[in-house]
């Protein structure tokens, strides 16, 4: 059995295939980011699955694309982590990126590949290597145009009374907005990334108010010339996306990119059947 893993911050999305590519279960843990969570939370999670649990020890293989994965010492702690609960499975982790780019390119094609969910990230990839020239610090310095920074934006704009009236009191009727329900959120519970991410909805769900668009073109204008821009060739190859930010505003995608000359590729709201093709294909 093989387990093929596609994790945010906000949840991950398991697959159990056999060696024909039969899916033999699928299931959702919350996230497993090593940035911001513990060895014994990370079991915990896993744990909390029957599937997974039930079917711990006929594991062979556990390959895990993750958020908060982009650094030798994040792998190999999760690594670690894996091996000892996964006991007679063969371990590889990833960063979330090499899934968005499995799943988008099937071909192997030249492509940027970016991803727009809870948080951001933008990688060139040349048909077999994959090449990143901004190195994620994470939530609070970067992730431009991602799910938690569009709703820190939103908090901002109404604790600044700087949000339409009539929007501000539909925000008030979606979210518990009392200051210390919020810091407590931000500043004692886990994953405040992906708590900030949960405002983003009301953002897309708003998307055609003057306000929101502001703030959707904002992100991206800010997403293509921190991240996209990086690459010389960005004209030349399309440029892929994968994520839920990404997903429902590629209306908004395209008219950016359009703006910037760009060519907009597949977008995805998730990638993990198309890592199942990948695996099948490459085992």
């Amino acid at each position: 059995m093989k387990l093929i893993v596609d994790s945010g911050s906000t949840k991950a999305d398991w697959i159990a295939i056999d060696d024909n590519g039969k899916v033999l279960f699928t299931t959702q843990t919350l996230g497993l980011n090593p940035e911001i969570l513990d060895g014994p939370e990370v079991i915990t999670r896993i744990s909390d699955r029957f599937d997974i649990l039930q079917n711990k020890n006929n594991a062979t293989h556990l390959f895990f694309y993750g958020a908060g994965c982009g650094t030798e010492r994040m792998q190999t702690e999760l690594t670690r982590i894996f091996r000892d609960f996964f006991v007679n499975a063969i371990v590889e982790v990833h960063e979330d990126t090499y899934a968005a780019v499995y799943a988008t390119t099937p071909k192997g094609e030249e492509a940027i590949v970016s991803i727009l969910g809870t948080g951001s990230n933008c990688s060139y990839f040349d048909g077999k290597i994959l090449h990143q020239k901004v190195q994620s610090l994470g939530y609070i310095a970067m992730d431009d145009c991602s799910g938690n920074v569009f709703g820190k934006e939103l908090i901002r704009k109404y604790y600044f009374n700087k949000m339409p009236k009539e929007l501000a009191v539909e925000f008030e009727k979606e979210y518990n907005l009392e200051p210390d329900f919020i810091k407590n959120k931000l500043y004692k519970e886990p994953n405040p990334n992906a708590y900030l991410a949960t405002f983003a909805k009301f953002l897309i769900k708003h998307k055609d108010t003057e306000f929101c668009r502001k703030i959707i073109f904002k992100g991206m204008k800010s997403f293509v010339k921190n991240y996209i821009k990086q690459y010389d060739n960005c004209k030349e190859v399309p440029v892929h996306f994968v994520g839920s930010i990404a997903f429902y505003l590629k209306d908004e995608l395209q008219e950016t990119f359009d703006k910037y000359e760009l060519q907009l590729g597949n977008v995805l709201r998730r990638p993990i059947d198309g890592l199942i093709a990948y695996h099948v294909a490459n085992q």
